[in-house]
Formats: structure tokens, C-alpha cells, sequence
């Protein structure tokens, strides 16, 4: 092996170099039963940004209508307790936060089943503390959805 060639898989990053020497890693959801596409599968990446800024907005707004009587700064501070509730809320009853709905996401068991209030109230605290949501595996669940044993899905 030249430098060359080291340089590369160290570049791009250990998946890629296992890849290369013949390891199959499937695609994001096979070790969970889940389907590669259409419903039920792994939701992207993008869409579950998408609806966490979607929510992130929605939650600023009523914070500053209802909250902080109109008081953009007051607004931001109180934004993150409205998020956590709406979070909480939204995955604990329907399996999900109103961005997650509008862009056909949910949030449910690994097996399939609903998250149940526990597993929501692990899974909002952990998100709220934002460092277990962005540590990902390779299944792109944040450690967030891990600990609370869920999966977030294509509806």
C-alpha cells in the first residue's frame, strides 16, 4: 500500500476503508427489520433537520406570542422549555412533533410499536440536552432514539 492509498481511506473515513476491504454494512435500517425505502423506513437525515427547525420556529412563535408578551428576547429564552413540551407531548401521544407530521415522519419503537410516555420523556430530555442527538450510528438513530429503544420512520 502506497501513501497514496492510506491517505485516501483516512480521508474518507472508516466505513469507506472497511467497504473497500469487503465488509457489507447493508443499508440503514437492515438490522432493525426495516424496509430500505418507501414507509416504515429510516427517515432521512435531512427531513428530521428539517422538522426539528420546523418545530424550533413554531415553538420561538408561541413563545413569543404567549409566553414573553411579545418580547423577542424573552422569546428566545423560553423557547427551549416550549420545545421540550412539545416534543414530549407530540412523540408521547401521536409519535410525533408537528414537524415531523408535516414533513410524514414518526417516532416509534424499534419494534414497531407506539413510544409509550417513558420512552418520550428519555427521548425529549436527552434531545433538549442536544450532544446524545447528534452522536449518530449507522443506522443514523441519535443516541437520544437509542436510549429510548425508538426509531424515526417514514410514514
Amino acid at each position: 500500500m502506497d501513501n497514496r492509498e492510506a491517505m485516501g481511506s483516512w480521508l474518507s473515513g472508516p466505513r469507506a476503508a472497511a467497504e473497500k476491504m469487503g465488509v457489507d454494512f447493508g443499508y440503514r435500517g437492515e438490522r432493525l427489520g426495516l424496509p430500505e425505502e418507501g414507509p416504515g423506513s429510516i427517515a432521512p437525515v435531512g427531513r428530521r433537520i428539517a422538522a426539528i427547525f420546523i418545530d424550533w420556529i413554531l415553538c420561538v412563535l408561541i413563545a413569543y406570542a404567549l409566553i414573553a408578551h411579545r418580547d423577542l428576547h424573552g422569546a428566545e429564552n423560553w423557547a427551549l422549555a416550549v420545545f421540550g413540551v412539545v416534543a414530549y407531548i407530540g412523540v408521547a401521544l401521536v409519535g410525533a412533533t408537528p414537524g415531523k407530521l408535516l414533513l410524514r415522519l414518526r417516532v416509534v419503537r424499534a419494534d414497531g410499536r407506539r413510544l409509550g410516555p417513558g420512552g418520550a420523556l428519555i427521548r425529549t430530555v436527552l434531545l433538549l440536552l442536544v450532544i446524545p442527538a447528534v452522536v449518530w450510528d449507522r443506522d443514523t438513530r441519535g443516541l437520544h432514539d437509542k436510549a429510548a429503544k425508538a426509531v424515526q420512520i417514514r410514514i
